[in-house]
C-alpha cells in the first residue's frame, strides 16, 4: 500500500460527507417550508395592512380586530416556522434548506405582528371594532 493511498482514503471520505448543493431549480422540503411560511406570513402583512388603513369593504365591514388577530395568527406562524427552518438548516443560502425563505418568513411575520399590534392598540384607544 502507498503512502499516497493512505492520505487519499481520509481527504476522499471527508469529501463524501461535506452537503451538497441543490439544483438552483429544485424543490426541496426545507425550499417548501420556507416558502410556505414565507407567503403565509406575507398574507399577514397584507391583512394586517389592510386592516391598519381601514379599507372598509375589502374584507368586510366592523371586523378591524378580527383581521388584525388573523395577521398576528400568521405573523407568528410565519416567526416560528422561519426560525425552526433557520435552525435546522446545516448549511447556507443555494444549499436547498430553505434558508432564505425562513429568514423572510421571520421578517415578514415580525412586520405582520406589529402591524397587528398597532391595530388593537388603535381599536383599544379609539374604543371601535374596526
Amino acid at each position: 500500500m502507498s503512502v499516497r493511498y493512505v492520505l487519499a482514503a481520509p481527504v476522499a471520505a471527508h469529501a463524501s460527507l461535506q452537503p451538497i448543493a441543490a439544483d438552483a431549480y429544485e424543490l426541496t422540503t426545507g425550499r417548501l417550508v420556507g416558502t410556505t411560511a414565507a407567503l403565509v406570513a406575507l398574507a399577514g402583512v397584507a391583512i394586517g395592512a389592510l386592516s391598519l388603513a381601514r379599507s372598509t369593504g375589502r374584507i368586510g365591514n366592523g371586523q378591524g380586530r378580527r383581521r388584525a388577530g388573523v395577521a398576528l395568527v400568521a405573523g407568528l406562524f410565519g416567526v416560528v416556522v422561519g426560525v425552526v427552518n433557520l435552525a435546522v438548516a446545516d448549511g447556507g443560502p443555494g444549499t436547498g434548506n430553505g434558508v432564505i425563505g425562513g429568514a423572510l418568513a421571520l421578517v415578514l411575520g415580525l412586520i405582520a405582528a406589529v402591524l397587528s399590534r398597532l391595530v388593537l392598540v388603535r381599536s383599544r384607544r379609539t374604543g371601535t371594532t374596526g
